[in-house]
């Protein structure tokens, strides 16, 4: 008994001086990758492939598949990108076509304010009704005046979300 004892001593104390388990690197969805090629902006990752059962379930299992998209913080919203890389100013085919996903309900508009990344001004505001389906949508066209990192505050019901998207010059 105290053999086992000792043993079972040893192992906690073995357990507890060596290094910490490695954890995987946390990401939207364990089947989607980051997309080739796009640039580092602020703490989102443009990624591409399948999405995670919340954002499925929230798109009323009608999202558009195959094109990038990205996830908010925290993982409340999502954004699917028709175009990129997106584009400064107001540009047209392509146009900065984003469809907003949100996971909780939405019981009015989505508002969006944003502004660079790190600056105040300049800044854009838009307001989208709550007059899409199926599911919990909202498309619009976000455009941002200047080029650079953007970040993006989505307002919506009870429900508060941060993402950041990338601009290239048009």
């Amino acid at each position: 008994m105290r053999r086992a004892v000792a043993i079972g001593f040893a192992l906690v104390l073995v357990a507890c001086s060596g290094q910490p388990a490695a954890r995987p690197a946390s990401s939207p969805t364990p089947t989607a990758s980051p997309l080739a090629g796009a640039p580092i902006c602020g703490s989102t990752v443009v990624v591409q492939g399948s999405t995670p059962k919340w954002l499925d379930d929230a798109g009323g299992h009608n999202n558009p598949s195959g094109l990038p998209y990205v996830i908010a913080r925290p993982e409340l919203a999502a954004g699917f990108l028709f175009a990129y890389p997106l584009r400064a100013g107001h540009p047209d085919n392509p146009a900065n076509k984003v469809l907003w996903v949100v996971r909780t309900p939405r019981t009015g508009a989505l508002t969006i304010d944003g502004h660079p990344l790190g600056a105040a001004t300049p800044t854009m505001h838009e307001i989208l009704p709550a007059n899409s389906g199926p599911g919990e949508i909202y498309p619009s066209y976000v455009d941002a005046p200047t080029a650079g990192c953007w970040q993006f505050d989505l307002h919506w019901a009870n429900s508060h979300a941060q993402v950041e998207l990338n601009y290239v010059a048009s």
